[in-house]
């Protein structure tokens, strides 16, 4: 193969992978990442190992159109279920201490990630909303300090809190968040 061609055929993959996570990418990682319970790491690793398959194997997924995402949802499927039977996890019984620390654990990197989560998701909600879970949440005010700084009544940081709470959790199921 000369220069030329391998060059052409880099192009074509990098096209063929862009377009992919373009169009799809966010999509099979929250399924991934739900199927995983939540593991955005390994998450990852799957959605680059669907896309790699998707690239081999072109006339598996077929072509970049309307229907490939059925197809692309199934591979991940596929690979979280291999995935688990290939991953023995120790028993209770078994884990020592340290294991079972680690189980219980969030380290920092995975509240960074649902710290990113929340904030992208508070995006989605309405200017008053988003105040009053700030002012609640963020800044830990009571319910009639919140009411004084936004200028409104206590009844209505009450109901904004309701219904921006609702918003907020169906923001976070959008983006694959099913723990809320």
């Amino acid at each position: 193969m000369d220069i030329h061609a391998a060059a052409v055929m880099t192009d074509d993959a990098d096209t063929y992978l862009r377009t992919l996570y373009r169009r799809h990418g966010s999509a099979l990682l929250r399924l991934a990442a739900r199927l995983l319970g939540g593991d955005w790491h390994r998450a990852q690793d799957i959605v680059q190992e669907v896309a790699i398959r998707a690239w081999q194997y072109p006339m598996d997924v077929g072509p970049m159109d309307g229907t490939v995402r059925h197809r692309l949802f199934t591979v991940v499927g596929d690979l979280v279920t291999d995935g688990h039977r290939d991953q023995v996890e120790p028993s209770v019984e078994t884990a020592g201490e340290a294991e079972m620390a680690l189980l219980v654990t969030p380290d920092a990197v995975d509240q960074a990630l649902t710290a990113q989560v929340v904030w992208d998701a508070m995006a989605d909600l309405a200017p008053p909303q988003r105040e009053v879970l700030l002012h609640l949440h963020y800044l830990d005010r009571s319910i009639n300090q919140a009411a004084r700084a936004l200028g409104v009544p206590p009844g209505t940081v009450k109901s904004r809190t309701y219904y921006a709470t609702r918003a907020l959790r169906t923001a976070l199921r959008a983006r694959g968040v099913t723990d809320c």
